[in-house]
């Protein structure tokens, strides 16, 4: 076999690699979202929600995005979106991928008033849709940014368009766009109005962008492209036979095949997983909404929960003589206080669950609750013993009274510590679990190679994931 054989063999093999892994991480990302719906679909089923319209009517919105992300899987529709300021020519660079001018252009700022999207096959097993979007600094900022903002969240690649040195009003909206959590390729187009020096003073420029910057990092090379998507007329002189000269103006070709060839790269490499990995992230984010839309709706019913487990666990350990029972009876009722709060909110939630939330509370606490878990137990030894004494002394009914009343105190504490606590890992931990949306999106972030776009994006997400 000769080299370029080898070669491409080996090339193969990487595709294939990375053809596999993408339709794990798709596969996961449905088994996470259908495991979602099926849970909340048994809540409407056994009555939860038809019993509480006004919680029924707050979580519609969130359940209606869990299921038409799924869709969106289904589809195999990747999304690209393109941003930038005024008159940088988002939609010349969109027009010059598609290879037909189908997206109005102009000289007049604010051409695209309203986020246009447009079908892309740029290859047999790969399709696109490109989303146009106005100009973020236009006029009606209010509104428009809210609509940039409902489109990064369905994008699951993001091209920002700039045409030289960035401004400040671009740097800023640079940086909005990479705290949402999406890959970005920065596209530097206009170069046909650059000399070459200029062009690679800018270009450095550009990649320094975020350094120093304690939430960006510097961009790297294959993170900017130097495109020219709608190059500049220009006088050409024309020497006919007869010695007649005469000038003519003609228009240059797009110069978008690097910018191609990069997009191409990272959807055949990485396009399904990017897919599945937006996908999680919405349903993350519907998912963490509906519980703290339930925890809002049910705040003083959780409440009255917690100060009645705590009552009954200070009672239970204080009248309670054996000290090791305390300290068993007292992680019952707290598992039991966690369990019942997550019924309350209609969260999913299994022994194992509340085990593994119970333990983060105590080691999370900073030892506190550990502390007074030991102060308890050394308590309930002194109980233990005054109460076997008491019959030969009855003056050690009263060393059994004090210790008593001290242990119930430290475990209401504890119990009402635990309560409190678990309200707030029950709104932020509803996402994991084994399918849940937060773990398969560590999962998949975990499994990338450091060749691809995710990869960059697992390193900015580390200290969240």
């Amino acid at each position: 076999m000769s080299i370029l054989e080898r070669v491409k063999a080996k090339s193969v093999d990487i595709m294939s690699v990375y053809r596999n892994l993408q339709e794990t991480h798709l596969n996961r990302a449905r088994a996470s979202l259908r495991q979602a719906l099926s849970w909340y679909g048994y809540l409407r089923k056994s009555g939860q929600l038809s019993s509480n319209p006004e919680l029924a009517g707050l979580m519609k919105p969130e359940l209606e995005a869990l299921n038409a992300t799924l869709n969106k899987l289904d589809s195999n529709v990747i999304r690209i979106a393109v941003f930038g300021l005024v008159s940088r020519g988002k939609s010349a660079v969109l027009n010059a991928l598609l290879g037909d001018k189908i997206l109005q252009t102009g000289p007049l700022n604010g051409v695209t008033q309203w986020p246009r999207s447009v079908r892309w096959q740029p290859s047999d097993k790969v399709l696109v849709e490109l989303i146009d979007t106005p100009g973020l600094d236009e006029i009606q900022g209010e509104s428009r940014a809210d609509m940039a903002r409902e489109v990064v969240h369905q994008a699951d690649l993001i091209l920002f368009v700039v045409s030289g040195d960035i401004t400040r009003t671009e740097y800023q909206a640079l940086l909005q766009l990479r705290r949402s959590q999406k890959p970005l390729i920065l596209v530097f187009n206009k170069i046909d109005l650059y000399p070459d020096t200029d062009q690679g003073a800018i270009y450095q420029n550009l990649q320094q962008l975020g350094a120093g910057h304690p939430e960006a990092k510097p961009l790297l090379p294959d993170e900017i492209v130097m495109v020219a998507a709608e190059p500049a007329a220009m006088e050409v002189r024309v020497e006919w036979p007869d010695g007649r000269v005469t000038y003519e103006w003609e228009t240059p070709s797009p110069q978008v095949d690097e910018l191609k060839e990069i997009i191409l790269n990272i959807l055949n490499r990485e396009g399904r997983s990017l897919l599945a990995l937006n996908a999680l992230i919405q349903a993350r984010d519907a998912e963490a909404a509906i519980a703290q839309k339930t925890i809002d709706l049910r705040e003083k019913e959780a409440e009255e929960i917690i100060w009645q487990f705590t009552k009954y666990k200070a009672l239970a350990v204080m009248l309670n003589p054996i000290a090791f029972l305390d300290i068993l009876g007292g992680t019952v009722a707290d598992l039991a206080l966690i369990r019942a709060l997550a019924r309350l909110y209609g969260l999913p939630m299994t022994s194992y669950e509340a085990g593994k939330i119970l333990k983060t509370i105590l080691f999370s606490s900073g030892g506190l609750l550990l502390g007074e878990l030991g102060s308890s137990f050394i308590l309930g030894l002194g109980k233990s013993t005054a109460a076997i004494t008491s019959a030969d002394n009855p003056s050690n009914i009263t060393a059994f009274a004090g210790s008593a009343i001290a242990q119930a105190g430290i475990a209401g504490y504890g119990a009402y510590s635990v309560g409190k606590a678990a309200q707030v890992y029950l709104e932020k931990g509803c996402t994991w679990g084994q399918l849940g949306a937060s773990s398969v999106i560590q999962e998949i972030l975990s499994q990338v190679d450091q060749n691809t776009i995710l990869y960059r994006l697992r390193q900015e997400l580390g200290i969240k994931y």
